[in-house]
């Protein structure tokens, strides 16, 4: 699922065939950790504040500047208590970063 599907699912706001299909029902689940690895572009501004809604995110990421834009939103709610860079691509200037976050 894309992050916006995601969010819609999460919130309610449309439901989803293949979940229904599955079997899956989100509001069973009880989760406080989300894990995020959005595109380049980073998340929108919706995504962002539905993953401010658990205790603790980790966050990957292949572009610091869309890294430090969706950290000023999330660095409002959470603090930053692990951050990583991992030179998965040799040779190249590509790092991508891991960040861990958890509620203030």
């Amino acid at each position: 699922m894309s992050a916006e599907e995601f969010t819609q699912a999460m919130e309610g706001k449309r439901e989803f065939r293949r979940l229904k299909d599955a079997g899956v029902d989100l509001t069973s689940y009880n989760c406080n950790t989300i894990f995020v690895d959005p595109p380049r572009a980073g998340m929108d501004d919706d995504t962002c504040r539905m993953v401010q809604g658990y205790e603790r995110i980790l966050y990957i990421s292949c572009n610091p500047e869309t890294l430090k834009s969706n950290l000023d939103i999330l660095g409002k709610t959470h603090n930053i208590t692990r951050f990583a860079l991992f030179d998965q691509f040799p040779y190249t200037h590509h790092m991508e970063a891991g960040v861990l976050l958890e509620r203030k």
